[in-house]
Order: C-alpha cells, then sequence, then structure tokens
C-alpha cells in the first residue's frame, strides 16, 4: 500500500481551482466581505458557550483561572509516584528537575532529607547526626522513617512523589514495601561507564557562583570563569570509578524488587531527548488509569464524528462551527484540569497554509471562537498576533499572518464592547502580557526565515506564570538563514522549550505520500482522550464514512498509521519489548 503522508503538499492550481473559490461566509486573505463573516458566527458561539457552560466550565465571578503553573495534572483521585536511579553524572538530577516542573511531584532526596532533618533538630535529625560526625553511615532504619514521614505529609498524598535515587538497597526496598511505598514506576538512567567517566573527570566547579562546567561538552563562557575552576575531590578516575562499582552492586541488588515496574533509558542523549521518552512513559500511566477508571464525559457522549465532505472547498458554516466547538471543548476541558501551556493543531484544508484553499478568514473566526467563549465567563482574554521580526532587509513577518491584526480589529465583536473590555488584541512579547490579563490566545506563532520567534514566545510565557497560553496553529520548526545560523544557534535550548507546551487538540487529514486529495482518514486527539485514527470510507450514492481504525496512547508514528491502514497486526508490526511491549497492549 502506498504510504500515507502526515505532511502537506500544495494542490496544483488546475486541480483545486474549481473547489477554492471565495465564499462570503469563509473569508480568503484579498476578500473584503468582512461584516458577512462574523454576526451569525457570534450568536451562534454566544448560543453554543451557553450550552456548554453548564456542563463543562462553570461561570466565575473572580476572572483568576484556578491553575497553578504548566505542569501535567492526573484528573484521578490517585497521584503519580515515581523512583528514579542513575550512576553519578547520569544525568538524575537533571531529569529530577524535568519532572517535577512537568508533573508538579514532590521531589524527596534523603540527602536534602537528613540536612533539613540535622539543621530542624528534630529527634531523627539527632540521631542521625550522630552517626555522621562519626563519620559512619546513618543506619536504615533511621533513613526509611525519615522517608516515610516525607512521604505521609498531605503535599506528597496530594501530588504525588519522586524518590530520588532511593532505595539503594535491597534492604531499603523491603522495608519500603512493608509500608506500602510501592512505586507506579522505577526509572533507570544507563549510561556507558566510559561516558559516566568522562563526564566525571571533566567537570569543573566555579567555586564562586557554584555552577558546573565541563571541559569538553559545556566549557565556561570566559577565559576570567576557566581560570577559576576547580574540580572537586570525587571527581577524580580513581574515586569516580570506585563509585561507580558501589553504585552497580547496590543497583543490581534492587532491580529485582521493582522489575516489573522498572523502565531502563538510554540517558547518552541530549537532556531532552531523554526527558521526552520520561514524560511519554509517566503520561501513559495517567491515562492507562483514567481509562480504567473514568467514564467518557457528556460532552465525549455527544460528540457525532467526524463530518463529512472535508473535500468540498469552501467548507459550510456547518463544518467550521463543528470544528470551533471541538476545539473549544477541549481547550476548556484542559484548562479546567488545570494545564496552562496549550496547543491546538487543527489541519482541516481552510486550516492548512500550504493548500491554496487556505483561508485565513477561518482562523480567525476559530480564535474569535474561543475568545468570546472564554470571554462570555467573564475572562479577560488577550489574543496576540506576532508583529514584525529582524531590521533593515530583513524586517517583516510571516506571510501568512501578514494582515491579520487589521482583520481582527475589524470583526464583528459584539454591542456590548466586548472588544477593548474582555477581548484585547496585542503582539507576541513579554512587554504584551499586562496584570488585567487572565489568559492568551496566539495566533499560528512562527519563525520567519533568518528570524526565530521562540525568545519572544518564552518571554510572553515566563511574564504569564499562571494564566493559560494558547497557541493555535503554531510552526515553530527551525527555518534555515542563508548562513544557516538559526539552525544552529540556541536549538537545545528551543527544543526545550516546546516541550512545555501540551496538545489539547489534534485534528489532521491524512493523504497518500505527496498528493492532497483525496482524503484517506483522519486523526484526531481531544484532551484528554486518545488519539483516534480514522479511515474515510465511501458508500452508496456518493455518501461517505469515517471508520475507527486504532487507538494511541500518544501521537502515532507514520510507520503506526500505514500499520493501520494495510491491517497489519501488532505481532506482523515490529514487536515492541519490556514496558512498552506491556503499554501497547493495554493501550490496544
Amino acid at each position: 500500500m502506498a504510504s500515507l503522508s502526515l505532511s502537506s503538499a500544495h494542490f496544483s492550481s488546475t486541480s483545486s481551482s474549481s473547489r477554492s473559490s471565495i465564499s462570503t461566509s469563509s473569508l480568503s486573505p484579498s476578500s473584503t466581505s468582512l461584516p458577512l463573516l462574523q454576526s451569525p458566527i457570534r450568536r451562534r458561539y454566544r448560543s453554543l458557550r451557553r450550552r456548554l457552560s453548564f456542563s463543562v466550565i462553570p461561570r466565575r465571578t473572580s476572572r483568576s483561572f484556578s491553575t497553578s503553573n504548566s505542569q501535567i495534572r492526573c484528573s484521578i483521585n490517585e497521584p503519580l509516584k515515581v523512583m528514579i536511579s542513575g550512576a553519578p553524572a547520569s544525568g538524575k538530577g537533571t531529569q529530577c528537575e524535568l519532572i517535577v516542573h512537568k508533573f508538579g511531584l514532590v521531589h524527596i532526596s534523603t540527602g536534602d532529607l537528613l540536612r533539613a532533618e540535622v539543621s530542624s533538630g528534630t529527634d531523627i535529625g539527632k540521631r542521625a547526626k550522630e552517626f555522621m560526625n562519626s563519620g559512619s553511615l546513618v543506619p536504615d532504619e533511621i533513613v526509611i522513617a525519615m522517608v516515610a514521614g516525607r512521604l505521609s505529609r498531605e503535599d506528597a498524598k496530594e501530588h504525588g512523589w519522586l524518590l530520588d535515587g532511593f532505595p539503594r538497597s535491597f534492604a531499603q526496598a523491603q522495608s519500603l514495601d512493608k509500608l506500602n511505598v510501592k512505586p507506579d514506576i522505577f526509572i533507570l538512567l544507563d549510561v556507558p561507564d566510559e561516558i559516566l567517566i568522562d563526564r566525571c573527570v571533566g567537570r569543573r566547579l566555579d567555586p564562586v557562583t557554584g555552577k558546573i562546567y565541563h571541559i569538553k561538552n559545556y566549557p565556561p563562557e570566559s577565559d576570567e570563569i576557566k581560570a577559576r575552576l576547580v574540580t572537586r575531590p570525587d571527581d577524580t578516575e580513581e574515586k569516580v570509578k570506585a563509585r561507580l562499582q558501589i553504585y552497580k552492586q547496590n543497583s543490581e541488588a534492587i532491580i529485582s524488587a521493582y522489575s516489573d515496574v522498572m523502565v531502563k533509558i538510554d540517558a547518552n542523549r541530549p537532556k531532552e531527548v531523554v526527558f521526552e521518552e520520561t514524560q511519554t512513559l509517566l503520561s501513559q500511566i495517567q491515562l492507562k488509569r483514567m481509562i480504567k477508571t473514568d467514564k467518557a464525559s457528556p460532552v465525549q457522549d455527544k460528540w457525532r464524528g467526524i463530518p463529512t465532505r472535508l473535500n468540498n472547498i469552501p467548507h459550510s458554516r456547518d463544518i467550521r462551527a463543528y470544528f470551533y466547538e471541538d476545539v473549544l471543548q477541549a481547550t476548556i476541558r484542559s484548562i479546567k484540569d488545570g494545564n496552562t501551556r496549550l496547543r491546538v493543531d487543527i489541519n482541516i484544508p481552510e486550516l492548512n497554509p500550504e493548500m491554496d484553499v487556505y483561508r485565513i478568514g477561518t482562523l480567525m473566526e476559530l480564535v474569535q471562537a474561543l475568545a468570546l467563549s472564554f470571554a462570555d465567563d467573564g475572562k479577560r482574554v488577550k489574543v496576540c498576533v506576532q508583529g514584525s521580526m529582524g531590521e533593515g532587509a530583513l524586517a517583516g513577518m510571516p506571510l501568512q499572518l501578514a494582515g491579520t491584526r487589521k482583520i481582527l480589529e475589524y470583526m464583528d465583536w459584539g454591542d456590548d464592547e466586548t472588544l477593548g473590555t474582555f477581548v484585547k488584541l496585542g503582539a507576541i512579547g513579554g512587554k504584551e502580557v499586562d496584570e488585567e490579563d487572565d489568559m492568551f490566545i496566539l495566533v499560528a506563532p512562527q519563525n520567519a526565515v533568518g528570524n526565530c520567534i521562540i525568545d519572544d514566545l518564552q518571554a510572553m510565557t515566563t511574564a504569564a506564570g499562571k494564566r493559560p497560553v494558547v497557541l493555535i496553529n503554531p510552526r515553530l520548526k527551525d527555518l534555515p538563514a542563508s548562513s544557516g545560523i538559526m539552525q544552529t544557534m540556541g536549538r537545545e535550548q528551543r527544543l526545550e522549550y516546546a516541550l512545555t507546551f501540551d496538545n489539547c487538540y489534534v485534528f489532521r487529514l491524512l493523504y497518500y505520500l505527496g498528493t492532497q486529495y483525496p482524503i484517506m482518514g483522519a486523526l484526531r486527539m481531544s484532551y484528554p482522550y486518545r488519539y483516534e485514527l480514522y479511515k474515510r470510507v465511501n458508500e452508496e450514492n456518493g455518501k461517505e464514512k469515517y471508520v475507527l481504525l486504532a487507538t494511541y496512547a500518544e501521537r502515532p508514528t507514520p510507520e503506526q498509521i500505514d500499520d493501520a491502514f494495510s491491517g497489519k497486526s501488532r505481532d506482523q508490526s515490529k514487536k515492541a519489548s519490556g514496558i512498552w511491549g506491556f503499554l501497547s497492549s493495554v493501550f490496544s
């Protein structure tokens, strides 16, 4: 079977001219029919929002959202319980920091606990201090009591916990098991010995700032800093090898205790790549619980399936309104669950800028529907369109966004002065965030050739803090400049930042590779539900329908989609191993 494409190519002008005539109800970049676009749509969504508000998100009188940060929050009562282990210099500290930031878990390190107990002068601290002063190891019973006490606190019970490098022995693991302290997952970071030794031996400490450098992998910024760097006493090759040997002995002893939930991760990769795999594993645990314990909400029960005739351009008003409603429901559910960094990816023909039937008016209608819905709840929404980037001959904005700010100003936002009161227009950047803003909707933020929007985006999300930021059809992949500088400078930081946004809605039409017609199927995800893969089937009398082929816990790869369309079973495909094989069977 020919390979299906997840990317888009241009229609030829001859093949699409019959389907791409301008409609007065869907605005093309050159159309001047602005008033015809909006009034009926707005009245429809006032009515729609009233219907949704009772079952999806309550109307609030205050203007602040009940969200905490951009962490993933499980929508069931039982929080995540995670253990992580790794040899010295395996990157365990970095992964712990990323996990805590993303999932909101309570980070528990026995070293930190010991220092806190000693500093506070507790009974456990006093007992531990005696052993520490004599140079002896603190006995297991003291450490276990200390860990158990920390796990019993309300924050760990409510938000879940991350045990960092503990237990270190089989006896400690047994003691925790007797206390019914059992992890959902035991993450083992795996790095070859020679890499670990190189990481440790090459490490240097700045005694002034406390910052850690590496002579090859992460050199200091200046000669001045380089001159004052020192080697830590335990970072000699001999001591590192001894520490590795001790770690291996302890690690081998506890693997048997957690073999049923242990996942070994290749940590000899960039930190953002390692975290992406870690994040996927933790999210799958949450989703597995959700599937077992949660029934579909009334909104999902009433979902009427994918509309047909998506090949017909321009789309009917009902089809456009259907997708606006679908995106709205997913966004509301995600914000209600406490997510604040959201991403919407919707790729119907009129919202695909790589097709000549693309309509900027459809994108504006979608943004307007979202903004008005939240404004109806008394929220102050700022709709942001990025401005010109670069200077001189490089000044300009992505062509897709040209004129969108002016279109938004001309649109019908109602007779109650909604625009300027509950909905305001702005650009993308930290200076655009005002104290009275409750949430931000960013219209198709994207890089331009030679210029990167990421810095402005990052400044804006930092200034927004705990307030929701919703990206509508972002296009943040690297675009090459003539010198290629943009593709290399800051790439790691850009990738790491991109991980802070979670998809709350995905809809993508599928075609054969290199074509845009006919539609073969669709991929859909509406938070918090699974990714759903559909096949488009022609019926008699010119009718069609979309048939569900498969569901996935995470976004499926092109290979998985090809397998589903060609009817391959899991056994015929490359069989997953370990935890991946287990999760595949659970989520099939």
